[in-house]
């Protein structure tokens, strides 16, 4: 009987996370809308062969290193209103995005298809955050979309304000599937939006219904995630038995500082694994992988390293 991605993660072995894809696609010279981003390149061929070879290194990292992989949709910006403004059709959109996702799976593969899920605005402005209540109710029908296709869980991506943290991951409860909620952090241990990690795990915790499996972060490099986690660990003892991820950029610059900037500086794949396998040592990090500046060569030595191969 296969795994499931609940399963794979109570484990407590190693979970290896997908790098950049948004990024990758756009210094590669692939037209990205500029509300949907790549959602509607799983609509036609031209767009499905941009995207095969980015996940493909992904899910071969991990194929070579024997360990679980989990691919996320491309629906980061796939929600409703995104995809009016792009003209594309919102279902069909979700359907596609797993679809194409499974369609890279060989038998046998320890790889998990999660939705990928967003913020409504930009992810680098907790100001334009929804309230709790509007989120959910804006979310929610593109959780239950990417259910209806078959994800096997989910992950909120680039959270920089609780508020709307909170409405998603009550969206995404509702379906019955896992999810996880990945924040953004500064080295000092708090939200764009001020909120305290250690705060922002421990209310989600009590206030969502489930709660999530884990916490992650994301878009943040692994020695500001480091400052952070040992500031957030002071004020919460307990974090590391909720907060066990990170999908870490290249360049320790902020995340504003990133955000579609032309050239990126980066750190060497060994570097970057070198990082990661340290907050796993500190913390025990499960899940791991890559954002910002990222690429199937940090992924591959993330993967050796966590092995035991490099």
């Amino acid at each position: 009987m296969r795994t499931g991605f609940g399963e794979a993660v109570a484990s407590l072995g190693p979970v290896l996370m997908e790098g950049a894809v948004v990024e990758r696609l756009r210094r590669g010279g692939v037209a990205l809308h500029p509300e949907a981003l790549h959602a509607g390149l799983v609509l036609h061929e031209g767009g499905r062969r941009a995207l095969e070879p980015v996940y493909r290194g992904y899910l071969d990292a991990g194929r070579e290193a024997s360990l679980p992989v989990v691919l996320l949709t491309p629906t980061w910006r796939a929600a409703s209103d995104r995809l009016a403004a792009a003209g594309l059709p919102f279902r069909r959109v979700q359907e596609e995005a797993v679809s194409f996702l499974r369609s890279l799976l060989s038998p046998g593969d320890r790889a998990f298809v999660l939705g990928l899920m967003g913020s409504r605005g930009d992810a680098y402005r907790p100001e334009e955050a929804l309230e709790t209540d509007d989120a959910e109710r804006f979310h929610a029908p593109q959780a239950e979309a990417l259910a209806a296709a078959g994800v096997e869980g989910f992950q909120a991506a680039t959270q920089c304000a609780y508020s709307e943290a909170l409405g998603l991951a009550r969206a995404m409860g509702r379906t019955g599937l896992p999810y996880l909620v990945s924040w953004i952090v500064r080295p000092s241990g708090h939200l764009l939006d001020g909120t305290p990690l250690e705060v922002a795990v421990a209310r989600l915790d009590r206030e969502a219904d489930p709660p999530p499996l884990l916490h992650m972060l994301n878009c943040v490099h692994w020695s500001n995630a480091l400052s952070a986690v040992d500031r957030a660990v002071q004020g919460l003892p307990s974090l590391p038995s909720r907060l066990s991820g990170l999908q870490a950029n290249t360049s320790p610059l902020p995340p504003e500082a990133l955000d579609g900037r032309e050239t990126l500086e980066g750190e060497s794949p060994d570097a970057f694994a070198a990082g990661l396998l340290l907050l796993r040592s500190r913390f025990g990090f499960r899940l791991l992988g890559g954002c910002c500046g990222s690429d199937d060569r940090h992924i591959r030595a993330l993967a050796r390293a966590l092995s035991g191969r490099a």
